[in-house]
């Protein structure tokens, strides 16, 4: 009886452990599978992890950034007001470059006006050839200056474009009138002149770049430093002053001009031009010593001669 029952059991034993080594075979060899979608599945998330990661540092690099950057321009924006704040604090009449221009150039429209009133009101035979063929070179190149000095002065230009079509029309009429009055000697004398003059200024400007270019490239010193100045002899800064000395020049050698030939209006509008350019010519750039001499020149003698005409016509 005992026989049977061990013999039972021990099959139902023997059966159970077959299906337990069965399962767990199954299991292992299902087990890299799971494991694989699993690491599948981790691998997958995990990028779109890092991608979620860059994409928020690349933003919040580009937020930095730019914070950055409107925090600098802030700050130099504030800078530069603070300092032209400061700079306005600075200026005064004494040293405003537009103040001394614009009253320079209203000075200089009032000798374009003088010149246009002495055609109207006055007689011809006032007129001085030798100072309206002196105005004309003057304002010539002084229209060109006003062009390229810095601060640029159009209202200064203008002035001197007006007087050059104002002096010629005064030349005009000088002519006209010594013509009628039979001096013709006088008359092509100071035609002479002026074609000489207008043939040297021709060849000044047609030569001058290349004159100055192998001064500059011969090494020469002190000489090729004059002649790449920028205020220097090869340039208009240079020459407009000089043309004003011919002015006062013309004044120096009429010293005893009767005053009855001196125009009152003119030689107004010569010594305030004198007065406003000696310290105009000090705050432009490049600073300009010889424009400023030849203006305290110009304003001594121009005011010798307005004081004579002021004296004769309204003291006497």
């Amino acid at each position: 009886l005992l026989l049977p029952w061990n013999h039972q059991h021990t099959t139902h034993y023997h059966n159970t452990m077959i299906a337990a080594t069965t399962i767990s075979r199954m299991a292992s060899s299902q087990a890299p599978k799971v494991l694989r979608l699993r690491l599948a599945g981790n691998s997958t998330s995990q990028v779109k992890n890092n991608n979620y990661m860059k994409r928020y540092f690349s933003d919040k690099t580009k937020e930095a950034a730019n914070t950055t950057a409107k925090e600098s321009t802030s700050s130099s924006t504030t800078a530069t007001t603070t300092a032209a704040k400061e700079e306005a604090k600075k200026t005064t009449w004494w040293n405003n470059t537009a103040w001394w221009g614009t009253a320079g150039a209203m000075a200089g429209w009032g000798m374009s006006g003088a010149a246009i009133y002495d055609a109207l009101e006055s007689s011809p035979e006032l007129i001085s050839l030798n100072m309206t063929g002196v105005l004309l070179v003057y304002s010539s190149l002084f229209a060109r200056w006003a062009f390229v000095v810095k601060p640029q002065n159009l209202l200064l230009a203008g002035c001197h474009i007006t007087n050059v079509g104002a002096q010629m029309n005064q030349l005009r009429r000088a002519v006209e009138y010594k013509k009628e009055n039979g001096k013709d000697d006088e008359v092509d004398d100071i035609m002479k002149k002026a074609g000489a003059t207008a043939a040297a200024g021709a060849a000044c400007v047609l030569g001058g770049p290349m004159v100055q270019s192998a001064l500059v490239n011969a090494n020469l010193g002190f000489v090729s430093s004059i002649a790449a100045a920028e205020a220097g002899p090869f340039t208009v800064h240079f020459w407009a002053p000089m043309s004003k000395w011919m002015i006062s020049g013309a004044s120096f050698m009429e010293l005893d001009r009767p005053t009855e030939k001196i125009s009152l209006a003119q030689y107004t509008a010569l010594t305030m031009t004198g007065f406003f350019f000696s310290r105009y010519a000090l705050l432009v750039a490049p600073i300009n010593y010889t424009l400023c001499s030849v203006n305290i020149a110009l304003f001594g003698s121009s005011a010798w001669h307005l004081g004579r005409k002021i004296k004769a016509d309204f003291l006497s």
